[in-house]
């Protein structure tokens, strides 16, 4: 039996109103396992491709398939966001509950659970994540890295089978950026991960695409494009290799 792709997107374009086109044809298929790291320039279309499949903006052209449904109408994008979670680049976007317990619980009460279940499940998450003690914190107060992982962990507690993330560990100290790292690792889920940092996306992701001239292109298995991990004096540099 043929394997059907998590994401299939085919042939897809997308117009910036009033500025035309940003990207045209764009063609990816993530299959269950797949690990993949998308990069570009700034406008290039990256964030606009993970709100593309999550339906928060439509394509003039092309096609989105989640899980082999396709995408036709907003309560099909609906149903697809219950396994499908996307991490924005600003956890600010992703936070809106008073305390961090009532935000991670929120997901699962969406998705039908009891209050007690819901909770249970919210505590568990935050206890993977290492952040007991936080379940009675406001989520306003928090520090950027800590609102980045209470969004992940609102986004875990739904159990989705695919994860999008936009710039996870943009703004983030080397700390919160390695537990990040390890978190992500981790997980045994498909992803798509946008970031400008390289050396992250080589060491969470299997295969790297990158955004030019309008086009998504394939820029070859992580393992070959960056076998090896830099530390420099003033932190994580971006940077190339002849």
């Amino acid at each position: 039996m043929t394997a059907v792709p998590c994401v299939e997107l085919k042939n897809l374009t997308y117009h910036v109103p009033g500025q035309g086109e940003l990207f045209a044809d764009v063609n990816l298929q993530l299959m269950e396992g797949d690990r993949f790291g998308l990069i570009g320039p700034n406008g290039s279309g990256k964030t606009t491709l993970l709100h593309l499949i999550m339906g928060l903006v439509k394509p003039q052209k092309g096609e989105i398939r989640i899980f082999g449904r396709p995408m036709l109408s907003e309560a099909d994008f609906i149903q697809a966001r219950r396994q499908v979670g996307l991490l924005f680049q600003n956890a600010d976007d992703q936070l809106f509950c008073p305390t961090v317990l009532e935000d991670v619980a929120f997901g699962p009460l969406n998705l039908g659970k009891s209050p007690e279940e819901a909770e249970k499940i919210a505590r568990k998450t935050l206890s993977d994540l290492e952040l007991e003690g936080f379940e009675k914190r406001i989520t306003a107060k928090l520090s950027g890295g800590e609102k980045k992982l209470v969004s992940l962990a609102t986004l875990l507690a739904m159990q989705p089978k695919v994860l999008l993330l936009d710039e996870p560990t943009t703004g983030l100290d080397e700390a919160t950026r390695k537990r990040i790292l390890e978190v992500l690792n981790n997980l045994q889920l498909s992803t798509i991960i946008v970031s400008h940092e390289f050396d992250f996306l080589c060491r969470t992701s299997t295969s790297i695409y990158g955004f030019s001239d309008k086009s998504l292109h394939y820029e070859g298995d992580s393992s070959i494009l960056h076998p090896h991990y830099h530390k420099h004096s003033l932190g994580n540099l971006p940077h190339s290799h002849s």
